[in-house]
């Protein structure tokens, strides 16, 4: 706890590498698991984020607050999406988190939302394939080469016995410079593949990563029995999976109501007419909570469709404030 000269408790400035040093992959998979299943339950109050659409519409700017009743945790995460950034050697996604005191009101602390967005995004995933994905899934298709190839990398191997990644990406050399990179860190196999095809082509579990506004997974490449989690298509007008698979899996959801309105995977589909709102399985939160099934046999192909919600950045910043704040790290600052 850092107070000011007349003793009085003052918020917290947390950075990058603060917020690094208390979040561990391990640590957030658990909490994303409550967070959403308080969600679904019904104790988090939650609008639908606000999105401003920037320049030419390639870029947005969100505002994303959310109240967790528990553990009670209050904020708003604002968010900026530029995919132009990678010609800056900047990030596509950058964020800062504001939490505040659930009792009073007063600021408790603004940090870094980046590593945030970038680990919680994986961490949702990977409590995804825990209760969707086959128990012996050992093969691990990733199409997308950026931060979250790396990060859902990290977080799925934690939670099934993956012996093989391909990575797959538009640019080769950036995905073979990922899978350099991250190759000390893994134990599973690790190749490259050619084609979004090749490396979906009998996989286990396919994390999509994209920034495509296009399908780059049909559903030719994919077998039964397969878990998909599909994070990179967070607009209408953008989607990863072609209708046809859609039509033929059990879909989850993080927010019922986010999907309908955001996600492009399902709301192209619906005005095409192939596909209906009735038959989305279910929030992913009623699955943690016991209240709809997971999987049902080993023949299914499930889809788990992320967008990315307000509570999951607020619970994983309250978490990262109490434990800087017990292990003195940031630094106060007065308004």
């Amino acid at each position: 706890m850092v107070k000011d000269a007349d003793g009085v408790k003052m918020p917290l400035l947390l950075g990058e590498n603060d917020v690094r040093a208390v979040l561990s992959m391990d640590d957030l998979i658990v909490a994303m698991e409550a967070a959403l299943r308080e969600f679904s339950g019904g104790g988090v109050r939650q609008p639908l984020r606000s999105v401003v659409v920037v320049g030419d519409g390639h870029a947005f700017y969100g505002v994303m607050p959310a109240f967790m009743g528990t553990p009670a945790a209050l904020g708003t995460k604002l968010v900026s999406v530029y995919h132009s950034n990678a010609a800056r050697d900047l990030p596509s996604h950058l964020a800062t988190i504001i939490l505040h005191d659930p009792e009073t009101g007063a600021l408790q602390a603004v940090m870094d939302g980046r590593y945030i967005t970038e680990a919680r995004t994986a961490a949702v995933s990977a409590a995804s394939a825990k209760h969707l994905a086959r128990k012996d899934a050992r093969v691990l298709a990733v199409l997308g080469s950026g931060v979250q190839a790396r990060s859902h990398i990290d977080a799925l191997t934690r939670v099934r016995p993956i012996d093989e990644v391909r990575v797959w990406g538009r640019g080769a050399a950036r995905a073979r410079a990922l899978v350099e990179e991250i190759r000390p860190h893994v134990r599973a196999r690790l190749t490259v593949a050619d084609s979004a095809h090749a490396a979906a082509d009998g996989a286990d579990i396919i994390a999509l990563v994209t920034a495509s506004r296009e399908p780059v997974l049909a559903r030719s490449s994919v077998r039964g029995g397969t878990h998909i989690c599909a994070v990179g298509a967070c607009r209408p007008d953008q989607r990863e999976m072609d209708s046809a698979l859609v039509g033929d899996a059990r879909v989850f959801v993080d927010s019922r109501a986010g999907a309908l309105a955001e996600a492009g995977d399902l709301v192209i589909p619906i005005t095409e007419g192939t596909f209906d709102a009735s038959r989305i399985a279910g929030e992913l939160g009623d699955v943690f909570g016991g209240r709809i099934p997971g999987r049902r046999d080993d023949d299914e192909i499930t889809i788990f469709k992320s967008l990315g919600m307000a509570v999951e950045d607020v619970a994983a910043a309250r978490l990262a404030y109490e434990r800087a704040a017990e292990r003195g790290l940031g630094r106060g600052f007065v308004l």
